[in-house]
């Protein structure tokens, strides 16, 4: 099957995410207001890639940038990809911090593919770009709000599927991103291979909680945000992580490791006072991000292309 592109460029604006929130590991993601730009049209030249912002002069620039190779994944999906397509993207979630740039990138990258190819909305429905999109992430927790927006709950069965839940109004994000790096992989080899049948139970019923108190009753944020599947397994790999949700927690606040880590997520229904972490750390309270991935024509503006990262809370 042939397909025709549109002319002129396109973009996309997508946003940061936490997963697991704690007891809702590889099932609960959040979308969070902090966001990347990333603009594309078809050209004849291959593919080129320019990035400012987090990860510039490290990031790939050519076919083999995630953006790019998501792209490349989603036009094999509606029928063909042109001779080369030029990207500009200007990051402002931080790389490898818990914070979903892979999702990002993965995201931006269908998004614009379908974007890109006349029709390619219909050719590749929503479902269809959220199945894919988590086939190349490899699990759906991050990449479901990303797309979707709001507070997610994913799963897979015979694929990937996700149902979108609106976030009370009274709930806040914090972050506190550490200047290290953390890799899912280790993270990932950190957890056993079973656990305990009342961890499981523990984790079950708080799962189930965390639902009620992200969409109904705040105040129950901090129980429902207890865990005991994977983040007492991973804190010897990131103590700094593990030692500051234990500080926050002993001060009442709901506290989790934000993905498979560093970056720690604090969900609360006011103001924090967070501690005094020194420059290792930034911290900043974000919204919570109720669009997901949001389309529009045209290549990034000069408000797009200030890659204005998270900064300390003043």
């Amino acid at each position: 099957m042939g397909v025709t592109f549109v002319d002129g460029a396109v973009r996309v604006r997508v946003p940061a995410t936490s997963a697991n929130l704690g007891p809702g590991f590889d099932a609960l993601g959040l979308a969070l207001g902090l966001h990347d730009d990333v603009a594309a049209w078809v050209t004849d030249r291959g593919w080129h890639v320019d990035v400012a912002g987090e990860g510039a002069g490290e990031l790939p620039t050519g076919a083999d940038h995630l953006v790019a190779r998501a792209m490349t994944a989603t036009f094999e999906r509606l029928g063909g990809a042109p001779r080369g397509v030029a990207i500009e993207c200007v990051n402002r979630i931080p790389q490898a911090r818990g914070l979903g740039s892979s999702s990002a990138a993965i995201v931006a990258g269908v998004q614009l593919a379908r974007a890109l190819v006349r029709d390619g909305t219909a050719l590749l429905d929503d479902a269809g770009a959220l199945a894919l999109a988590a086939e190349l992430e490899g699990h759906p927790d991050n990449v479901a709000p990303c797309l979707l927006g709001g507070f997610v709950i994913a799963w897979a069965d015979a694929g990937f599927r996700a149902v979108r839940l609106a976030p009370d109004e009274r709930v806040r994000a914090t972050v506190f991103i550490p200047s290290q790096r953390g890799l899912t992989a280790q993270a990932r080899a950190a957890l056993p291979a079973t656990v305990p049948h009342h961890d499981a139970a523990f984790g079950a019923g708080r799962a189930a909680l965390l639902v009620h108190a992200l969409t109904a009753e705040p105040d129950l944020l901090f129980p429902a945000t207890e865990d005991r599947l994977h983040q007492g397994y991973r804190a010897p790999g990131m103590p700094a992580t593990a030692a500051l949700v234990d500080e926050l927690r002993g001060r009442g606040v709901a506290a989790v490791v934000s993905g498979a880590g560093p970056t720690v997520l604090a969900l609360t229904s006011g103001p924090i006072d967070p501690p005094d972490l020194g420059i290792d750390w930034r911290v900043v309270e974000l919204a919570i991000d109720v669009a997901g991935a949001r389309i529009g024509s045209g290549r990034l503006g000069h408000a797009e292309r200030a890659p204005v990262a998270a900064g300390r809370k003043s």
